[in-house]
């Protein structure tokens, strides 16, 4: 076993739209404005908030995903070791909380935040909603702090507080709940983060994001216990974890999706390529007209509805995908990218023609067509997965296709639901599911081989 002793904590949250991220970013802003040199993590699959920590950072936020990365004992070690190997290149860590500190797989506490500070043994912070709250904000922190038999629980943040009301209840909550108020925040109109269908908007999309920043660190400077903040995550116990190698002799080229209509990949699954012998190359499907030199392509998630006629009109880069495609180069697309494989995206106004490399129409629906936890059984064997392999993925879209593919029988978690999904062949995975790598290396594995099978002409 290997020890960490890095200083840690968390910032949860009572609930989804407390105001986590708001704050996680005014602290780490902060900090980073003191010289720390601050690593980020994000509880849970999305995707979005990691892209802010990155902007504030300018460094990868890493997602930590207690189903995603494997369920039971494997999922925490491989956690505990991901967590640790980039903790120890900063003098602080800090990782943000998903929904509600205890909301996890159903009604357990599976996956959840309070699960991942109790893995990672990490100090917490409870950001709390201080909008027309006063006396009885004291008793929804008592509240939390009456769960587990350990909580976690170390200190508390108001956010969209008046400056009157934290002074004048500040000692009350305290004395209410034995733990630290850490200051507020108040409600900036000009840094709020609006939602889109994913749950936050993406980085790409604020206007003077780097100005919201400073706004949001001049006033964490201004109204936060940041001393006490750092004084809590040092009092993080030691964590003892094991470590974890996966190796390949293969030395493969993989073209992977990187602009503003493809932008959802987890920092730990590119790494664990290029760990398992990949160079990963940068592409953009909406501006270059040619594919890198590669040997397999990664088409990632994203918002390529919003950038529909873009991606129809760039006809050189479509052209190129489908015909390295159809001539055996291995591909892993999920969401986005599997809408982009796709022959038509239909909008409300008009069709758009998109790769074609699969028959079927995608299209966006009025209300959430699939969110949440599943389990992947591969019914044949694919370019990632083998027939009989499981995998433990997420879906959360709001579109729809005439064909999503039989490869897979996906199985909710906490439930009995199943249906089909998932396009394979020996050299095309892809689907509607998001996964982690780090949930199956021995797949990832597999389809750094295909590539390097393609590479020597043995496809």
């Amino acid at each position: 076993m290997v020890t960490c002793n890095v200083p840690r904590l968390m910032v949860t949250g009572t609930h989804s739209g407390c105001g986590k991220t708001t704050v996680m970013c005014a602290l780490l802003a902060a900090l980073k404005a003191r010289g720390h040199s601050v690593v980020a993590y994000k509880s849970g699959p999305d995707y979005i908030d990691p892209l802010f920590h990155k902007t504030v950072l300018h460094v990868p936020s890493y997602n930590l995903d207690l189903f995603l990365l494997g369920r039971g004992i494997i999922g925490k070690q491989r956690a505990m070791y991901l967590f640790a190997t980039h903790a120890q290149q900063s003098d602080i860590a800090i990782c943000e909380g998903v929904m509600g500190f205890f909301d996890g797989v159903g009604t357990s506490r599976e996956a959840s935040s309070y699960e991942v500070a109790d893995t990672l043994q990490l100090p917490t912070i409870l950001v709390v909603d201080g909008k027309h709250a006063s006396a009885s904000l004291g008793a929804v922190i008592q509240g939390f702090l009456q769960g587990p038999n350990k909580s976690h629980i170390v200190g508390f943040i108001v956010n969209r507080c008046k400056p009157m009301v934290y002074m004048y209840f500040k000692e009350q909550w305290e004395s209410c709940t034995g733990i630290r108020a850490l200051g507020y925040l108040p409600d900036i109109e000009e840094c709020r983060i609006e939602s889109r269908h994913l749950g936050l908007v993406t980085p790409h999309d604020m206007f003077q994001l780097q100005e919201k920043i400073q706004r949001l660190r001049q006033q964490a400077e201004q109204t936060l216990a940041l001393d006490d903040v750092v004084g809590l995550a040092r009092t993080a116990r030691t964590l003892h974890y094991p470590s974890f190698t996966y190796t390949t002799s293969a030395a493969v080229r993989i073209g992977v999706a990187q602009d503003e209509a493809f932008c959802f990949y987890y920092a730990d699954s590119l790494a664990l390529l290029q760990q398992l012998g990949a160079t990963l190359v940068p592409f953009s499907p909406l501006r270059d007209l040619h594919l890198p030199d590669c040997d397999g392509i990664y088409l990632g998630g994203g918002y390529p509805e919003l950038y529909a006629e873009q991606l129809a009109d760039n006809i050189s880069m479509k052209r190129r995908i489908r015909v390295a495609l159809l001539s055996g180069m291995p591909c892993f697309a999920e969401c986005g990218g599997f809408l982009y494989l796709l022959s038509t995206w239909q909008s409300q106004e008009k069709s758009y023609a998109w790769s074609g490399l699969i028959e079927g129409t995608g299209e966006m629906k009025s209300r959430l067509v699939r969110f949440g936890y599943q389990t992947l059984h591969f019914l044949k064997d694919t370019a990632l997965g083998k027939k009989g392999m499981c995998w433990p993925a997420h879906e959360f879209h709001y579109s729809d296709t005439t064909n999503n593919g039989t490869a897979c029988l996906a199985i909710k978690a906490a439930r009995s639901t199943h249906w089909l999904l998932g396009h394979g062949t020996k050299t095309l995975f892809a689907s509607y599911a998001h996964l982690h790598l780090w949930g199956n290396p021995v797949g990832a594995a597999r389809f750094i081989h295909n590539c390097w099978r393609y590479q020597q002409g043995r496809l």
